[in-house]
């Protein structure tokens, strides 16, 4: 196995893209170093980054690292950063680029030897293609971390996250919790899906994130308990 079971780390994904993975993501890394740890923020795969003052600038990244107080280098923590804005495989074929399976294993041992925690987040929904035969779902088994599912709340959000759950269980991993989260404006009878999913999906629900004026990693996690994920600080935790 990949991983230390001893340190607290966790794999968030999502049902879809734009969701609003990003912000659980963060949020998570701040409530955790918000206990004390040494806390990084991990995104192995980002697409859709732009050239600002003489580097490549993706704002889910800056939004994970703006989160993360171990500060390690950009190398480790997303190495696959590419500039096209499309599925990370076509973005990989446009730029000349192969996604090595050992090489994000290697980067993230190095995070999680240099940090006391680590939240990684994957790209797009659960099942993104990175080669032919080894996509994200591939990815989070390998890293074998529990896992943090994000519902992005909207029309189909039901189905979306049961089958999931399903994709994430089938794979040997555990689902330690899922968040809802409301990316857009509110969804008709938003209570009644939240609901309907609390009684189906076998994880207990983190909280639920309303649409942010203002979002940010310390906003949505004044919405969140993450105290219930398998290894979870229990002492030294300061306030959010």
């Amino acid at each position: 196995m990949p991983t230390d079971s001893r340190q607290p780390a966790w794999f968030v994904a999502g049902t879809d893209t734009e969701i609003g993975k990003t912000l659980v993501a963060s949020a998570l890394t701040h409530a955790c170093a918000a206990t004390g740890l040494r806390t990084a923020a991990m995104k192995p795969v980002a697409a859709g980054a732009e050239w600002r003052d003489g580097e490549l600038h993706n704002d889910d990244v800056a939004q994970l690292a703006a989160a993360d107080s171990a500060g390690l280098p950009r190398a480790w923590t997303t190495p696959y950063l590419l500039r096209e804005a499309a599925a990370p495989h076509i973005a990989a074929a446009l730029e000349g680029v192969s996604f090595d399976p050992s090489h994000l294993l290697a980067c993230y041992r190095r995070v999680a030897a240099a940090a006391d925690a680590v939240v990684v987040e994957g790209v797009g929904g659960f099942r993104v293609p990175l080669t032919d035969g080894f996509d994200t779902a591939d990815l989070a088994q390998l890293l074998a971390l529990p896992v943090v599912l994000v519902v992005g709340m909207r029309l189909g959000c039901i189905s979306h996250a049961l089958l999931t759950a399903e994709a994430i269980t089938a794979r040997g991993l555990t689902l330690a919790g899922w968040v809802a989260n409301t990316p857009a404006a509110e969804m008709p009878h938003l209570d009644a899906n939240i609901e309907a999913l609390a009684a189906r999906l076998p994880a207990p629900l983190l909280g639920r994130v309303p649409r942010l004026a203002q979002p940010s990693a310390a906003a949505a996690a004044a919405c969140l308990d993450f105290t219930c994920l398998p290894g979870w600080p229990r002492t030294g935790a300061a306030s959010l």
